[in-house]
Parts: C-alpha cells; sequence; structure tokens
C-alpha cells in the first residue's frame, strides 16, 4: 500500500499552528526588514537621490516586477493549492514526481526569458525607462543597461528560491524562506561599503551586490528540501496534468495578483519622466510602507494559504470562513495603527533614517510626502493580500483577474490625473487609492460568494479599534511635535528618539486595547 504522507509530517493546521506559524514568518520577516532598513540607509548615505541611484532602482525593479509573475506571485499561488491537494489525495512519488516536473517548467522558462532580457537590455529599457530618451538622457540610459545585464539573472535565481520557499511553506517550514531576504540585504550592504571604492562607476557595486545575493539564496534553500526527501531534480514535462493545472491555474493569476506590482511599474516609467531624484523618493518611501506590509500583511497571507487550500480540499466552508475573517481582523488590528503612524510620522521616519551623508533635506522632504501618500493605502494592500488567498485556494484565478484589471485602470488614470499637479506624490496616492478598489472589489465577490462570513464580535471589535487609534494619534502628534526640529539633531540622537517613540506607541495602542476590554484570546482562537 503506498505511502500518503511525504517526508516531514503534517504541518500544524490548527488556530494555534497557524499563530505560531504567523509569529515566526513575522519575526523573522522582521530581522528581515530591519536588516532591509540598514541596508536602504547605507544606499542612502553613499549614493543619495542621485541620478545612479534613480538607474539602480529602475534597473532592480524590472527583473522584481517579472519576479512577482513568476514566483510570490501567480506561481505560488497556483502551485501551493495544487501541492496540497497532492499532500492530502496523493502517495510521496507522486508529490516528488510533481515537484520535480514543476521545477523544470518554471526553470526552462525562466532561462528562456533571461536569455531574452540580457541580449534585448537596450530594448527592455527603452520600454520602461521611456523618460531618459525623451529627455535625451544618454548617461543614464547607458548605465541602465549596463545595470540590467547584472540584475536581469537574479529573477530565475529568486524564482526557483521562491519556489524551493513554497515547497518549504506547504510543509509548514516557515523559517528558512522567510529569512532568506536577509541574504540579499547582507550582499548590498558588503558591497556598498566594500566593492563601490573597487569600480569605475561606483553605484554598479549594487548591480553586483543583486546577482551575488541571488546565488547565496538560492542555496540556502537546499538543506531544508533535502531534509523533507524534496530535494528532486528538474524534468521539463508541460504536459503532466499537475503541471498543466498549475499553469491553467497560474496564467490569469499572473495578471490579477500583480496588479500592485504592476501599479508600481508603471509608476517607474512615469516617474522618469519627472526631476532627478524622483525614483529615489518614491523608492525609499515605498521601502518604508513594505516594512509593516510584509511584517504584518504578507506574513498573514502567507501562512492562510496552505490552511485555506486545505480547507477547501475538506470541504470544509465554515473553518474556511473562519480563516478569513481572522485574517482581516488581523489586518485591522495591525494595519490601522501603522498606517495612521505612517502618515503622521511620514517626515520624522525619513529624516530619522535617511538625513545623512549624500541624502539632503530636500530629498527627505521629497520622500517623506510620497511616504505619507503610500502609508494611506497599506491597509487597502494588506486586504488584497488575505482576501486574494480566498480566491486561489478555490483554485478561482479569473475573478481575481477581471478584479486585477479594473484596479490597474484605476491606477492608470489616477496617474495621469494626479501626476501633474502633485508630481511623484500624485504616483503614490494613485497606487493606494488603486489598493482600495482592488480590496474593495476582492471583499465584494467573496460576500457574494457566501464565502467569507462574518464571525461573532466584530460591532465590539471595531469600537475597540477606533478609540484606540484614536488616542494613538492624539499622542503622536502631541510628542513630534514637542521635540522640535528633527533635521538639526545628530543622527544617532534622532534615530533612537524616533525608535523609542515607535516602541511607546505600540505599547500605547496595546495598554488601550487592554483597558478598553480587548479579548486577545478571542481573536487569536
Amino acid at each position: 500500500m503506498p505511502e500518503t504522507e511525504p517526508i516531514g509530517g503534517k504541518p500544524d493546521q490548527s488556530s494555534g499552528g497557524l499563530l505560531r506559524s504567523s509569529l515566526v514568518v513575522s519575526s523573522l520577516t522582521f530581522l528581515s526588514r530591519i536588516l532591509g532598513l540598514v541596508r536602504d540607509v547605507v544606499v542612502a548615505h553613499f549614493f543619495g537621490a542621485s541620478a545612479g541611484t534613480d538607474v539602480f532602482f529602475l534597473a532592480n525593479r524590472i527583473p522584481n516586477f517579472f519576479r512577482r509573475l513568476f514566483a510570490e506571485g501567480a506561481f505560488s499561488q497556483a502551485f501551493v493549492p495544487v501541492l496540497t491537494e497532492y499532500r492530502q489525495k496523493r502517495n510521496r512519488d507522486d508529490v516528488r514526481d510533481l515537484i520535480g516536473k514543476t521545477e523544470g517548467a518554471l526553470a526552462s522558462t525562466l532561462v528562456v526569458v533571461v536569455v531574452i532580457g540580457v541580449v534585448g537590455a537596450e530594448i527592455v529599457i527603452s520600454i520602461f525607462a521611456a523618460g531618459y530618451i525623451y529627455h535625451g538622457e544618454a548617461d543614464k540610459f547607458d548605465l541602465a543597461v549596463d545595470m540590467l545585464r547584472l540584475t536581469f539573472p537574479y529573477l530565475l535565481l529568486i524564482s526557483m528560491t521562491a519556489f524551493a520557499g513554497s515547497v518549504l511553506n506547504t510543509y509548514g517550514r516557515f523559517a528558512i524562506p522567510a529569512i532568506t531576504p536577509v541574504m540579499l540585504n547582507l550582499s548590498l550592504i558588503l558591497c556598498a561599503v566594500y566593492l563601490r571604492p573597487y569600480l569605475a562607476e561606483p553605484v554598479m557595486a549594487l548591480a553586483w551586490a543583486v546577482l551575488i545575493g541571488g546565488v547565496v539564496q538560492l542555496t540556502l534553500q537546499l538543506p531544508s528540501l533535502a531534509s523533507l526527501g524534496l530535494l528532486v531534480p528538474p524534468r521539463t514535462s508541460f504536459r503532466d496534468p499537475g503541471v498543466k493545472k498549475i499553469i491553467g491555474l497560474m496564467l490569469p493569476a499572473m495578471f490579477g495578483v500583480s496588479v500592485g506590482q504592476i501599479n508600481l511599474l508603471v509608476d517607474t516609467v512615469l516617474a522618469t519622466f519627472l526631476p532627478t531624484g524622483s525614483l529615489s523618493w518614491l523608492y525609499y518611501s515605498d521601502r518604508l510602507l513594505e516594512l509593516p506590509l510584509a511584517l504584518f500583511g504578507i506574513a498573514i497571507a502567507t501562512v492562510i494559504l496552505p490552511s485555506l487550500s486545505r480547507q477547501h480540499a475538506e470541504e470544509d466552508p465554515d473553518e474556511f470562513a473562519s480563516t478569513l475573517d481572522w485574517g482581516i481582523r488581523m489586518v485591522l488590528l495591525l494595519g490601522i495603527p501603522a498606517t495612521l503612524a505612517l502618515v503622521v510620522m511620514a517626515d520624522v521616519l525619513i529624516i530619522a533614517l535617511f538625513h545623512q551623508g549624500e541624502m539632503t533635506l530636500l530629498d527627505s522632504e521629497m520622500a517623506g510626502m510620497s511616504l505619507a501618500a503610500y502609508g494611506c493605502g497599506l491597509v487597502g494592500h494588506m486586504l488584497v493580500k488575505v482576501l486574494a488567498p480566498g480566491y486561489f485556494a478555490r483554485q478561482n484565478t479569473h475573478t481575481p483577474v477581471r478584479i486585477g484589471i479594473i484596479a490597474l485602470v484605476s491606477n492608470m488614470v489616477l496617474n495621469f490625473v494626479l501626476i501633474w499637479h502633485f508630481k511623484h506624490v500624485g504616483l503614490a496616492m494613485a497606487t493606494s487609492l488603486a489598493a482600495f478598489v482592488n480590496a474593495g472589489l476582492l471583499w465584494r465577490g467573496l460576500r457574494r460568494m457566501d464565502v467569507l462570513r462574518f464571525q461573532a464580535g466584530w460591532r465590539r471589535f471595531l469600537i475597540q479599534l477606533t478609540f484606540a487609534n484614536v488616542i494613538l494619534v492624539i499622542i503622536l502628534v502631541w510628542v513630534i511635535g514637542a521635540v522640535g526640529s528633527w533635521s538639526e539633531m545628530l543622527y544617532w540622537p534622532r534615530l533612537l528618539i524616533t525608535l523609542s517613540i515607535c516602541a511607546g506607541g505600540a505599547a500605547l495602542y496595546a495598554s488601550s486595547l487592554w483597558l478598553l476590554g480587548f479579548n486577545v484570546r478571542q481573536v487569536l482562537k
């Protein structure tokens, strides 16, 4: 009789298991993001918001856009439900066979894409940096081409890393995939500090760092896969039923799940028409947005997708609805105060972290304005991360695609409306508004399908959140005003004061909820 459970056993899918998994992912993601902030501080110190950093952020964003399509985005959303189904209903050999053939199909496709991207780098840059051509900025264009030829192979490396991470997540091994980004951050920091002085064009050190970091990230996954007995040699077979099913789910989802990245890429293209520094201002502010988004939104979404897939496979709609409800509550519980902090403290956060070295006060003020605009959309982005798995776990990819098209068109229209008067801030505002369009339509669709059913206690929950967040905003505004001129302070004192305010704000928020009778155990249950 064949074995029905692969090596590694079943992960804990209880509510306690979800919480523990969320805490593991959140903790390691927090470590990674903090190191990411250190990386950005180092980049800002050595390169500021110069033409070189604008070009690097462009050359790095292009492969990362395709990475979202092939890796963390549509592929993982299509692959995890099918792999979960194989785990539940088939034997170990079938699971290994699916992994090997999917790996081969993904890798062979990516090799072709990477070769085209490297050979045709000039054409790619012509498309994504039209502003450089329009303004006759030949130096920027040539530098972007050189950088892209180094950064584009990262697409293959990080996509295979994400493939391995999807397998590990399905088996309840969240730690290694969550800590993997640390390797890229370390690579960027070390290359910026030590490789930069030896290059004729110092900013090229950042492009080399991306390539080196990708190799290290992929290598880190292999021992964990081997310990599960799932380090399978790739075999290309596009006709395999499992692979065909994944492709069928993935192709429409490539657009739907990556709307946020497409929006960012559109912002990048339009920003090449704006004054030098605009791309860097958007980048630094977007990085601060990504910290709470990854720490809370992506972490919650990462751990609920396997559970939702399992609950759908086991035909348990009540548990499915309960898991979605839990995810939404956690988004609001953590996302609303984070949003308010980003908006109220936008200038303070940017100045505290980045105002040093080559990063001027003007650069910091410009980035602070776009951070406030991005921050307004944080809850919308987090809800998209949590609501989209409600469709993909049910192997429904067409509905999110239709919703994604609407959100993308909304973002483009808003971009062209807002960019004329608000410049780079208008691009950030458009992205935030489009995130709420996306989340709202996903929400309505799940409600109409009766997949999302609210559990008891929502009225009390919202009242408690409202009062706790009002108290938080009042105290933050008072404290920031009492400190005085942030830009005139030395770097380390202002950074320590800012971190103290953030920690104190978190403690105040938690204390306010407790005083208002918030039942932590009930929400976690």
